[in-house]
Protein backbone atom coordinates (compact mmCIF):
# COMPACT_ATOMS: atom_id res chain seq x y z
CA UNK A 1 0.00 0.00 0.00
CA UNK A 2 1.41 3.45 -0.71
CA UNK A 3 2.24 5.64 1.53
CA UNK A 4 -0.49 8.85 2.20
CA UNK A 5 1.15 12.51 2.36
CA UNK A 6 -0.17 15.79 3.04
CA UNK A 7 2.18 18.11 1.68
CA UNK A 8 2.00 21.93 3.55
CA UNK A 9 3.38 24.64 2.34
CA UNK A 10 2.76 28.19 1.27
CA UNK A 11 4.13 28.43 -2.10
CA UNK A 12 2.13 26.70 -4.48
CA UNK A 13 4.96 26.27 -7.05
CA UNK A 14 6.93 24.11 -4.52
CA UNK A 15 3.44 21.68 -3.57
CA UNK A 16 3.05 21.18 -7.35
CA UNK A 17 7.07 19.81 -7.30
CA UNK A 18 6.93 18.28 -4.32
CA UNK A 19 3.43 16.30 -5.72
CA UNK A 20 5.55 15.09 -9.07
CA UNK A 21 8.44 14.30 -7.21
CA UNK A 22 6.80 12.02 -4.78
CA UNK A 23 4.38 10.48 -6.99
CA UNK A 24 6.41 9.62 -9.60
CA UNK A 25 8.60 7.62 -6.20
CA UNK A 26 5.66 5.68 -5.60
CA UNK A 27 4.23 7.98 -2.58
CA UNK A 28 -0.23 8.83 -2.73
CA UNK A 29 -0.31 12.45 -2.68
CA UNK A 30 -4.03 13.23 -0.88
CA UNK A 31 -4.51 16.26 -0.22
CA UNK A 32 -1.68 19.88 -0.09
CA UNK A 33 -2.34 22.69 2.39
CA UNK A 34 -0.95 26.24 2.33
CA UNK A 35 -1.19 27.09 6.03
CA UNK A 36 -0.42 25.91 9.48
CA UNK A 37 -4.15 25.85 10.47
CA UNK A 38 -5.27 24.92 7.16
CA UNK A 39 -3.12 21.34 7.64
CA UNK A 40 -4.49 20.61 10.42
CA UNK A 41 -8.05 20.46 9.59
CA UNK A 42 -6.48 18.54 6.34
CA UNK A 43 -5.29 15.83 8.63
CA UNK A 44 -8.26 14.97 10.63
CA UNK A 45 -10.20 15.05 6.78
CA UNK A 46 -7.64 13.02 5.24
CA UNK A 47 -5.45 10.93 7.62
CA UNK A 48 -2.27 11.00 6.32
CA UNK A 49 0.01 8.67 6.84
CA UNK A 50 3.04 11.54 6.73
CA UNK A 51 2.92 15.35 6.40
CA UNK A 52 5.24 16.78 4.94
CA UNK A 53 5.35 20.54 6.40
CA UNK A 54 7.61 23.64 5.64
CA UNK A 55 9.09 25.21 8.67
CA UNK A 56 7.88 28.82 7.38
CA UNK A 57 4.56 29.47 7.32
CA UNK A 58 1.86 32.57 7.20
CA UNK A 59 -0.21 31.69 10.11
CA UNK A 60 1.64 29.18 12.65
CA UNK A 61 5.56 27.78 11.67
CA UNK A 62 6.18 24.38 11.11
CA UNK A 63 7.34 23.84 14.87
CA UNK A 64 3.64 24.57 16.43
CA UNK A 65 2.26 22.82 13.31
CA UNK A 66 4.37 19.59 14.43
CA UNK A 67 3.13 20.23 18.35
CA UNK A 68 -1.02 19.84 17.60
CA UNK A 69 -0.42 17.12 15.15
CA UNK A 70 1.26 15.20 17.45
CA UNK A 71 -1.38 15.40 19.86
CA UNK A 72 -4.16 14.13 17.63
CA UNK A 73 -5.56 10.65 17.88
CA UNK A 74 -3.40 8.17 15.46
CA UNK A 75 -0.56 11.32 14.80
CA UNK A 76 1.16 11.38 11.17
CA UNK A 77 4.59 11.30 10.44
CA UNK A 78 5.94 14.68 10.30
CA UNK A 79 9.17 15.36 8.16
CA UNK A 80 9.89 19.19 8.19
CA UNK A 81 11.33 21.10 4.96
CA UNK A 82 12.78 24.36 4.61
CA UNK A 83 14.30 26.38 1.65
CA UNK A 84 17.06 27.15 4.96
CA UNK A 85 19.75 24.22 6.03
CA UNK A 86 18.84 22.23 9.60
CA UNK A 87 21.90 24.04 11.24
CA UNK A 88 19.67 27.24 10.65
CA UNK A 89 17.12 26.05 13.47
CA UNK A 90 19.49 24.79 15.89
CA UNK A 91 18.22 22.08 18.02
CA UNK A 92 14.47 23.01 17.36
CA UNK A 93 14.18 20.10 15.05
CA UNK A 94 15.46 17.74 17.56
CA UNK A 95 13.54 19.07 20.01
CA UNK A 96 10.37 18.92 18.20
CA UNK A 97 8.13 15.82 17.53
CA UNK A 98 9.33 15.44 14.14
CA UNK A 99 10.59 12.35 12.64
CA UNK A 100 13.09 14.15 9.91
CA UNK A 101 14.26 17.49 8.17
CA UNK A 102 14.65 17.26 4.53
CA UNK A 103 15.91 20.58 2.74
CA UNK A 104 13.51 21.46 -0.06
CA UNK A 105 16.51 21.25 -2.88
CA UNK A 106 17.13 17.66 -1.33
CA UNK A 107 13.40 16.04 -1.13
CA UNK A 108 13.02 13.05 -3.09
CA UNK A 109 11.07 9.92 -2.33
CA UNK A 110 14.41 8.31 -1.30
CA UNK A 111 14.88 11.27 0.91
CA UNK A 112 11.45 10.88 2.60
CA UNK A 113 12.03 7.06 3.12
CA UNK A 114 15.13 7.71 4.85
CA UNK A 115 13.74 9.71 7.45
CA UNK A 116 10.63 8.17 7.82
CA UNK A 117 9.93 5.79 10.79
CA UNK A 118 9.61 1.84 9.86
CA UNK A 119 5.54 1.68 10.52
CA UNK A 120 4.99 4.54 8.27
Amino acid sequence: MDVRVLIVDDHESFRSMARLLLVADGFAVVGEAGGGVEAIAAVREVRPDVVLLDVQLPDLDGFAVAVALAEEDDPPAVVLVSSRSRGDYGGRIAQSPVCGFIPKSELSGEALRRVLPRSA
